[in-house]
């Protein structure tokens, strides 16, 4: 149902159907500004025009509505998944809204006969077997470290490990038991696979008992450097599970979320821990926008709607708060393909997890509350510095190259006390001298704010440069050519020591640079942008550098064609992939020989 011109909430209400299903609200725009699900959608939508004690948060989007939009669905869980998913892809002004785009990490064993153990993130496939996901990249690394030194499987990528013909440094610290090179059996290697991946079940007992079983097989033979290795292996595990809440042998999979808020019911923060296999893995915190006037069960079911919709949906779910659980744990169950439960009100060892994810939300929020006054008092003294009136948003450029290589300029935002990596942007510069950062800059300028001097963007209200007065001219000139010479302008310039704290600030149209004293707020808000740009800047450049170096290795390769190079890039899915290669792999790819292979594996290597 679309918004007429004259906008009668009576009149589009008496015509909704009484079917569960999805409404949008419309402002004058055309914006969707809130997406709501219902039962009963002609009662749900009525209410908001009925009644008169409504929050102050509702009563204003109310004011703002001009247009309503149904779809009908065939049942309320349903709804939930159309609701949430219009919510991702619309970011309504009035809606409470998660924002977690980033797949989570996974430990692999990769299918080979000596399996290699490994870090993971994005697409799963079938032949690998995977572990998570983890709350963050820090833990599965710890993960594979504490495996490496329990059961030494290897973590070399397999063209390492198929040119081998010696052991590496890993083997030497005993990290590696030195498959590469035949120093163990395939029956013992396996073994410690087994033993890894029971360990991550949560079956650490058995582990246990399988490695003392080893330990006293090896003290009976006489072999009592094997009998001293399991032992250490023993005593490791031991400190682990000691550290961990709960080996009760079921292999639990579960997420805890906790919801907590200020004492005056302001910010609110979401804590996730996850729980695999039995073990505690780590937690990560989660901070919505848009949360004003929402209570803490509308924010922590608004957060399983719509975290789940892109990552693993565990069996059990252990939440704080009382919500309305019957349509979303089916909805959960449909998604994932298993049964979903979702506890209120847990006992034993799972309340002692809630309770922890409790207590670290609350530490969440006290860090974010005081990272945001920070960031306040930081923002404020700049402002005040410069002279610049209602100062929130900043954008800061870099240019980085290898003398005259690659070059690439960023751009990073602040914005709202925070740095939003989802606007930053990177530029690849052609067509200009290689070397010269005033073409550079200009062109970097030009490219980001074009089409915002045509209304597609946002302007700044400060633009820093991270260069001397030449930068800054080039920069002006540049501004003005778009008729932005109003947007207040400064460079970053390191001066001859280039230590941090030493920094002075050119300001356009002053004569005398600004040096601000080492413990000034202003400047360290200044240092974490313009850090921040200069590593972004590198990043890119890196990354373009490399590409075009393998790029013209392949081409200078004695051999290798256009055709042949091009057959190459299909197969592994890019240079990297190309790069990454073993020679049996190379000599699989239609026309290169055994020899081609070996020469293009030398060169690249």
């Amino acid at each position: 149902m679309s918004a007429c011109s004259v906008f009668n909430a009576k009149a589009i209400c008496l015509n909704l159907p009484s079917q569960p299903g999805v409404y949008r609200m419309l402002n004058s725009a055309g914006q969707v500004i809130y997406v709501g699900k219902a039962i009963n959608l002609k009662k749900r939508v009525s209410s908001y025009f009925q009644k008169t004690n409504l929050a102050p948060r509702i009563h204003l989007m109310v004011s703002q509505i001009t247009g309503i939009e149904t779809t009908i669905t065939r049942s309320e869980s349903e709804a939930l998944l159309l609701e949430n998913n219009l919510i991702k892809a619309l970011t309504p002004r009035y809606n409470i809204l998660f924002r977690d785009d980033k797949s989570y990490p996974y430990l692999v064993f990769t299918k080979h006969a000596f399996p290699r153990l490994g870090f993971h993130r994005g697409v799963l496939d079938k032949q690998s077997i995977y572990f998570g996901p983890f709350p963050n990249a820090g833990v599965v690394r710890e993960s594979i470290q504490l495996l490496q030194k329990v059961f030494r499987i290897r973590t070399c990528e397999d063209s390492v490990f198929n040119n081998r013909t010696r052991p590496c440094l890993l083997y030497q610290i005993r990290r590696c038991s030195g498959p590469c090179v035949n120093l163990v059996t395939d029956q013992a290697y396996l073994g410690d696979i087994r033993n890894a991946e029971l360990f991550l079940k949560g079956n650490q007992t058995k582990v246990l008992e399988s490695l003392a079983q080893k330990m006293q097989s090896a003290a009976n033979g006489l072999d009592y450097e094997s009998a001293a290795l399991f032992r250490d292996q023993i005593q490791t595990l031991r400190r682990v599970r000691e550290k961990q809440f709960v080996d009760n042998g079921k292999a639990l999979d579960a997420d805890v979320v906790a919801c907590v808020t200020e004492p005056n019911g302001g910010k609110i923060c979401v804590n996730l821990a996850m729980v695999r296999g039995g073990r505690h893995l780590g937690d990560k915190n989660f901070f919505p926008k848009n949360a004003d006037g929402y209570d803490l069960s509308e924010a922590l079911e608004a957060f399983l709607s719509q975290h789940y919709l892109n990552h693993v949906i565990p069996p059990f779910i252990i939440v704080s708060e009382k919500i309305s659980r019957e349509a979303l744990q089916i909805s959960l169950t449909e998604q994932s393909g298993h049964k979903v439960s979702i506890s209120v009100n847990p006992k034993s060892e799972r309340r002692v997890w809630l309770d922890m994810a409790i207590k670290n939300a609350y530490q969440g929020l006290d860090r974010q509350l005081s990272t945001l006054i920070n960031q306040e008092e930081r923002l404020q003294l700049l402002q005040h510095t410069l002279g610049i009136e209602n100062l929130t948003r900043i954008e800061c450029f870099d240019i980085s190259h290898t003398q005259g290589e690659a070059t690439v300029a960023s751009c990073v935002v602040y914005d709202n006390f925070a740095m939003r990596n989802e606007e930053y942007r990177r530029y690849n510069i052609d067509g200009i001298t290689p070397g010269d950062d005033y073409a550079a800059m200009r062109n970097a300028l030009s490219r980001r704010y074009h089409k915002a001097t045509e209304g597609d963007g946002k302007i700044p209200d400060l633009i820093l440069i991270d260069g001397g007065k030449g930068q800054v001219k080039v920069a002006r000139e540049a501004l003005v050519e778009l008729g932005l010479d109003y947007v207040a302008l400064v460079g970053v310039s390191k001066g001859k020591e280039r230590k941090p704290g030493l920094e002075k600030l050119i300001i356009f149209g002053t004569k005398k640079p600004l040096q601000l004293p080492k413990d000034n707020l202003g400047l360290h808000l200044v240092q974490q942008v313009r850090d921040e740009a200069h590593r972004f800047a590198i990043q890119g450049h890196r990354a373009r550098r490399n590409k075009s170096r393998i790029q013209s290795y392949l081409t200078e390769i004695d051999g290798v064609g256009s055709k042949r190079r091009q057959n190459l890039l299909i197969q592994f899915g890019g240079l990297k992939g190309v790069l990454t290669a073993s020679i049996a792999e190379l000599e699989q790819v239609e026309g290169i020989s055994h020899t081609l292979a070996e020469k293009i594996y030398k060169e690249l290597h």
